[in-house]
């Protein structure tokens, strides 16, 4: 009875274990999902959502498996975050999968991007025990490469405009001259002791006047009466000075035969000048007289309270009031500079004839990057101790394409003066050598620069933060704005960027391409890769593993450029 038992029960034994292990063979890919559907760089990272099931009736009691994801590529892999999970006999924490109903679970991983992966698959691998006993569970691929078109920042980052040290040239700089004739309390006649006063400020008016390259503006004659004493006397005072003031003046123009015109005023109580003197002084209950002067605006009632400060008034009418029986003379005038003609003329021939300035200036005559060099070279020798010159032969060593040179200069103009500009520049430098930590402090102290705005749409493209990229490019015409555009699927403004772009090469084109393939255009993904591999043979391989192309890898007119 016994025997008659047992060989059942062991026939049954091995058709339940064998069966155990075949459920816990190959698993489809079906049971796989990512998210996204074609993995995409962001940030120099690629993350990957999975979503897995294990089948009902698949999932031994005592089964242990470990779910690593790992991207491949031709001569390398890279591994992410490994999950585990356990049958409903085995004591643990890892997530329980039912035998009966299966399971569903969520991984998230992601991977260091590598230029490598844009031709690479996504698998995941299985480490699968029952008990002690190691089964094989074979590797199921889930996703196809990964689109690289965020990291094309790198490359766009040669568009982008370094910030220049502007020259701060005037063709046309306002000058004035100043000169107070005094005149005693009560009094308008010109003094003979103030005539030495006016024939100074006549002296300078003559030099003015006689300068090739200075311009009188006017004179003005501006008379004042000390806020002592009542209205109708100050204002006769006042009136007095300025005719007085004028008569003089236009007599020694005339005699100079200088023609300019005059322009007179007169105050006839000067309470605001009166206002400053105090303000400056040290005197004695100043803050209030400053009081009496902001709660009382009549004239009779402000001389009345000040007065009643018997304390200081005596001091007032001996230092402070004196200096309000004026007088002021003001020559305006304008000092004309070189043309643009004598300073080109200048750089070439003798450029030690021209400041600072003007040499900067210079430089902005020509679009020329030689002669530009060439000037900014010649600015560092003369004006050693000003950083532009050093910053703007950065900025041209950047826009040509020598990022070593150009930090060479931006370091040496850091160490003259470390303004915003070159903060900003030093900024781009790290940026486009991979240290978005070291750009974004270096950004950080660059407020006020006309670029920066730009400069943070970069960091924010490598950062992935393709909205807020948007929107610090503005209206910025460089390639890197056209990828950001890209990147947050805003198409149309991406079209309009790249067709206005300052200063187009191979990766406008690149882009343009790039953007044809997003908007279904296959004229404009040939014609547009076409012009990038003309100037720059080697896009022509990157578009031949370009997951943006992957729809156009049997196109016969695509195939023929990307080869």
């Amino acid at each position: 009875m016994i025997k008659k038992l047992y060989l059942p029960l062991l026939m049954a034994l091995v058709v339940a274990l064998s069966s155990c292990n075949k459920k816990m063979g190959e698993l489809s890919s079906d049971y796989f999902t990512t998210t996204p559907q074609v993995l995409e760089a962001v940030a120099g990272k690629v993350p990957v959502t999975i979503n897995g099931k294990f089948p009902e009736k698949y999932f031994n009691k005592k089964a242990v498996v470990e779910v690593t994801p790992v991207l491949r590529w031709n001569g390398g892999e890279a591994k992410g975050q490994p999950a585990v999970f356990q049958g409903e006999k085995v004591e643990g924490n890892d997530q329980t999968i039912s035998y009966k109903v299966g399971g569903n679970y969520t991984m998230k991983t992601s991977f260091d991007y590598v230029p490598e992966m844009a031709k690479s698959e996504l698998y995941l691998e299985f480490k699968a025990t029952i008990g002690k006993k190691v089964v094989t569970i074979p590797a199921v691929k889930v996703a196809d490469g990964v689109i690289s078109t965020s990291e094309l920042v790198n490359n766009t980052l040669g568009n982008a405009n370094p910030a220049l040290g502007e020259d701060a040239f005037q063709r046309i700089i306002k000058e004035k001259h100043d000169a107070n004739i005094m005149f005693l309390i009560q009094q308008a006649n010109i003094r003979s002791s103030e005539l030495k006063t006016a024939k100074e400020f006549n002296k300078e008016v003559a030099n003015v006047n006689e300068a090739a390259n200075k311009k009188i503006s006017n004179i003005e004659v501006s008379a004042y009466a000390s806020p002592d004493g009542g209205v109708s006397l100050n204002t006769t005072l006042a009136e007095n000075r300025e005719s007085n003031t004028t008569k003089m003046l236009s007599k020694d123009l005339k005699k100079a035969k200088i023609d300019a015109p005059i322009d007179a005023k007169y105050t006839a109580q000067d309470w605001e000048g009166f206002q400053e003197l105090v303000s400056k002084s040290n005197i004695q209950d100043k803050e209030l007289i400053l009081r009496v002067l902001s709660m009382y605006q009549d004239p009779a009632q402000r001389e009345q309270e000040i007065k009643n400060i018997s304390s200081v008034y005596k001091t007032l009418a001996d230092e402070i009031l004196p200096q309000l029986r004026r007088s002021r003379l003001t020559l305006n005038y304008e000092i004309i500079g070189k043309s643009d003609e004598e300073i080109a003329k200048l750089t070439s021939s003798n450029p030690s004839e021209l400041n600072v300035e003007e040499l900067l200036y210079a430089a902005t005559l020509t679009n020329d990057p030689a002669k530009q060099e060439a000037i900014y070279t010649q600015a560092t020798k003369q004006f050693p101790n000003d950083y532009r010159a050093f910053n703007n032969l950065g900025k041209l060593a950047y826009q040509a394409g020598n990022v070593d040179k150009a930090e060479s200069y931006f370091k040496k103009a850091a160490s003259v003066n470390a303004s915003p500009e070159v903060n900003m520049n030093l900024g781009l430098i790290s940026l486009i050598k991979g240290d978005k930590a070291a750009a974004e402090t270096y950004f950080g102290k660059a407020a006020g620069t006309k670029e920066l705005g730009e400069s943070m749409g970069n960091l924010y493209i490598a950062q992935g933060q393709y909205e807020r990229a948007v929107n610090s490019f503005g209206d910025s015409k460089t390639n890197s704005a056209a990828l950001a555009q890209i990147l947050a699927k805003d198409y149309n403004k991406a079209k309009n960027t790249l067709a206005n772009v300052e200063r187009p090469d191979a990766y406008t084109d690149y882009l343009m391409a790039v953007l044809g393939a997003r908007t279904n255009n296959s004229s404009m993904v040939t014609s547009s890769l076409k012009s990038a591999v003309a100037k720059d043979p080697s896009l022509a391989k990157k578009a031949a593993t370009d997951l943006e192309f992957a729809k156009y890898f049997t196109n016969a007119d695509f195939m023929s450029i990307a080869k």
